[in-house]
């Protein structure tokens, strides 16, 4: 269990905002979905895609680069790279499906804190 570190303002969100911060030097991607708060790395596992500057819908961030896509909540992977064809295939049986590390998220009056 480690500790929880303040990582952002509460009044630096609204629901569907994403953000990266940097937290004891770790790249995180902080967002808040359903009036809630979530945390997990900024970069996918995939490329490095920066996940910050993907798109959020509800749950789910798409990476810009390849457009995996992973669950906000636990990390989890929902889709691994979108595309068809040949390419997408061979890229695909290369490069096996992961999760993006995720962090427990609590807020102390205005202060959004995430574990480390």
């Amino acid at each position: 269990m480690g500790a929880y570190i303040k990582a952002a303002n509460t009044s630096d969100f609204q629901n569907g905002v994403k953000r990266k911060v940097i937290v004891q030097g770790k790249e995180i991607m902080l967002a808040m979905s359903g009036n809630k708060y979530f945390a997990i790395d900024n970069r996918c596992p995939h490329m490095a895609g920066d996940l910050s500057a993907g798109t959020l819908e509800g749950l789910v961030i798409t990476c810009p680069r390849h457009g995996s896509q992973f669950d906000i909540t636990d990390g989890h992977n929902v889709r691994w790279m979108k595309g068809s064809g040949l390419m997408s295939s061979a890229l695909k049986a290369v490069s096996s499906s992961k999760p993006v590390k995720s962090y427990k998220v609590k807020v102390e009056g205005a202060d959004i804190m995430i574990e480390i």
